[in-house]
């Protein structure tokens, strides 16, 4: 797979991933180290290979901690010729309409 074509999937991938209820945002991992590196820059939160592609986010709560999980497994499947790996890193607040 070109650069080119790994940059097009890395970012439907994060385009995908963000679109399903409950995700809060792309995790990087504790070090950063889940990205799709391309040239110039890199795509925090998924790294895809010609045997995997991993997909790590933050969820928002309340959710389906697991139900997130699972939704963004079905929506990035499509999109990828090989197994889909999706790990919750956090889990974030959402805004509660209270503030102080």
């Amino acid at each position: 797979m070109t650069d080119d074509a790994y940059a097009d999937l890395a970012d439907d991938v994060a385009a995908a991933t963000l679109s399903v209820s409950g995700v809060a945002a792309l995790h990087g991992g504790e070090f950063g180290e889940i990205a799709t590196y391309l040239p110039g820059r890199k795509v925090l939160g998924v790294r895809i290979d010609a045997e995997r592609c991993d997909v790590h986010i933050s969820a928002r709560y309340p959710s389906d901690v697991n139900g997130v999980a699972r939704g963004v497994h079905a929506s990035v499947s499509p999109l990828v010729p090989v197994p889909v790996s999706v790990t919750v890193e956090d889990v974030i607040a959402g805004d509660t309409g209270e503030h102080s």
